[in-house]
């Protein structure tokens, strides 16, 4: 089928539908990997999931893998940026910071992102005013904040 539907045979539970149903090939190969990444799912479940999804003539997609390893990288660098900023962290730990930083290919000019992150810092608690989904008691933290630093 050119339509990228597929005719699944031998559903056993009740929750797959019924037994002839045509499925979108995408949404079963998504799925049956979804199963494969899955902690809760059992090893005996992941190797027929593993099956099938060969069986499709699908094979494993590896730049998922790829782009959740980037995503880790990023969060990781994340983290140690906000270590830089952090008032109670220790200078050494500041210092580590920034060498892992740097060891990872990012530029650090701490006056610019200090500066930068000060900026960005009074916007949020300026959006903060506007949002109906803040509560009145944040909504008066943000003006504190505000008139405190002369925002």
């Amino acid at each position: 089928m050119s339509t990228g539907m597929v005719a699944l045979r031998g559903c056993s539970s009740s929750t797959d539908g019924p037994k002839d149903a045509s499925k979108d090939i995408n949404r079963v190969a998504g799925g049956l990997k979804a199963a494969i990444h899955n902690p809760n799912v059992s090893a005996e479940a992941k190797a027929e999931a593993q099956t099938k999804l060969n069986a499709l003539g699908v094979e494993e997609d590896r730049t998922a893998t790829e782009s959740e390893a980037a995503r880790t990288n990023t969060h990781v660098a994340g983290g140690y940026k906000a270590t830089l900023h952090n008032e109670r962290v220790s200078p050494e730990k500041r210092q580590h910071a920034k060498e892992v930083l740097e060891a990872a290919g990012y530029h650090i000019d701490e006056e610019t992102t200090q500066s930068d992150h000060d900026t960005r810092v009074l916007a949020g608690y300026k959006a903060a005013l506007s949002n109906p989904r803040v509560s009145e008691q944040a909504k008066a933290h943000a003006r504190e904040y505000l008139s405190a630093h002369g925002a």
